[in-house]
């Protein structure tokens, strides 16, 4: 089926087939590369940091190989249609097993809504589980195949594009009828007709299903690591030094002490609901030379002697790079090989920050860590930048970095990984966002703080969290 085009947008010109070569023999070196690292690692599958990293290069792998089958239909075209079966009795294809070639996992269609009609790639038919002979399903017969507490999404993102003209991007499993399920991840968009209105909808769906089994268990994986590290301990460290991670402060803080665009700051550490697990999270706050704020989150895990050092020495050597006026991507680089470097094994998260008051700028960079949230006029919102490995836990890893710009009012806040049972990052986001019509009229950052207690004071973590809020005062 040829790509239709929106009426507002031109057709993009196909790459030249010399450098979609080249960019194949790079995802082929690249595979081979951490297919090579991936089998360094082999074990007897008893460790469970062996596992955790057996599967991020499965995982890796996965994402490649669809790169490389990817580039490959750029190079070599879109592949033919399907024959038509023969008659009634002729054989037809069966669907491809989980795991199969990319193209028996990325199908097409089309739903002309002047004249009814749809059209359905062979591949589409395989990925669904139905017979190529049937008519293919129309959009109103489509729900029939989605698990039922996934059709209300389905149905509003057709509804939103063929209302709104807003284009389709989302999962939903689908139950075939062998009954296997498989989770799809649908694109699409509305083709325009000349009056304006919506003409047709066409859309790419592709079974994801083996790329998120291999994501559920990258997650599982570390969380088994997790488990284990602290089982293995069988006692909870005690705090760093004093002077290695700030006390909760009475009150609020401004940094830096001159000019008019400060930072308002206040900070709390909760303590966890047990005494019997592994983790040290801190936080700081430091005016620089230049008159630039450090802010900076973060959490190790190891065991007790090495992570309560571990604590010790990261924070000096981040105090002391911001100090000379390292940058956050670059700033975790150098953690990330520092902790990779110590005899005891160490692994770290974090969030750094360097803020700006001539020009209100906060460049941030995070390492496997919750991103700040930034709440502004009422509302809440997460930062949006890539996230990368934890600390320690590869070589040579880099970091980016992201900027954005703050206003008069504006509230960011930092924290760590544990304010709720199981580290549920997602579930700890939306509660702190939803705190955001009680920081509108906070008076201080304190109060700020304060709200964030009574939200998680009695959570029953696992492990201590931290929490530092900002407010731009000016």
């Amino acid at each position: 089926m040829p790509s239709p085009v929106s009426a507002d947008r031109s057709s993009a010109q196909p790459p030249g087939r010399g450098s979609v070569e080249a960019l194949i023999t790079q995802t082929r070196r690249l595979k081979g590369d951490v297919n090579a690292v991936r089998r360094d690692t082999r074990g007897d599958g008893a460790d469970p940091e062996e596992r955790w990293q057996r599967a991020l290069y499965d995982l890796a792998l996965h994402q490649l190989d669809d790169l490389h089958a990817h580039l490959a239909q750029l190079r070599d075209g879109p592949p033919p249609p399907p024959p038509e079966p023969a008659g009634p009795s002729a054989a037809r294809p069966a669907p491809p097993a989980p795991g199969g070639s990319l193209l028996g996992r990325v199908g097409s269609a089309e739903w002309n809504l002047l004249t009814d009609a749809v059209t359905w790639s062979g591949e589409l038919y395989r990925i669904l589980g139905l017979d190529p002979a049937r008519p293919a399903l129309t959009l109103d017969e489509l729900p029939g195949l989605v698990a039922e507490e996934d059709r209300p999404a389905l149905t509003a993102m057709v509804t939103d594009c063929l209302v709104d003209a807003k284009p389709i991007d989302g999962e939903f499993r689908v139950v075939r009828p062998d009954g296997a399920v498989r989770t799809v991840h649908m694109m699409g968009e509305p083709v325009l007709g000349a009056d304006g209105g919506t003409a047709s909808l066409w859309a790419v769906l592709r079974d994801v299903s083996e790329l998120r089994r291999s994501q559920r268990t990258v997650c599982e994986t570390r969380d088994s690591l997790h488990r284990h590290r602290r089982e293995r301990t069988g006692h909870r460290i005690a705090a760093g030094p004093p002077e290695a991670v700030p006390p909760p402060r009475p009150g609020s803080l401004r940094l830096p002490h001159e000019g008019p665009a400060a930072l308002e700051l206040a900070a709390h550490r909760l303590p966890a609901a047990t005494a019997t697990l592994l983790g040290e999270d801190w936080y700081d706050a430091l005016e620089l030379p230049d008159g630039q704020t450090l802010l900076a989150v973060g959490g190790l895990t190891g065991q007790d002697v090495a992570a309560d050092a571990g604590t010790a020495t990261l924070l000096g050597a981040v105090r002391g790079m911001a100090m000379a006026g390292t940058e956050p991507g670059r700033m975790l680089a150098l953690l990330n090989r520092l902790l990779a470097a110590t005899a005891q094994p160490v692994l770290g998260s974090a969030v750094c920050c360097r803020y700006r008051p001539g020009t209100r700028t906060l460049l941030w960079a995070r390492a496997g860590h919750p991103a700040p949230l930034l709440y502004r006029d009422g509302t809440g919102r997460v930062l949006d930048a890539p996230d990368t490995v934890l600390l320690g836990a590869a070589t040579g890893t880099g970091y980016g970095q992201s900027a954005v710009t703050l206003r008069p009012g504006d509230l960011l806040l930092l924290h760590t990984d544990g304010l709720l049972p199981g580290h549920d990052r997602t579930a700890a986001a939306d509660r702190l966002l939803g705190l955001a019509p009680r920081f509108g009229p906070a008076p201080t950052a304190q109060e700020c703080v304060r709200a964030v207690a009574e939200e998680f004071g009695a959570a029953g973590r696992e492990d201590d969290a931290c929490v530092l809020v900002a407010k731009v005062t000016g």
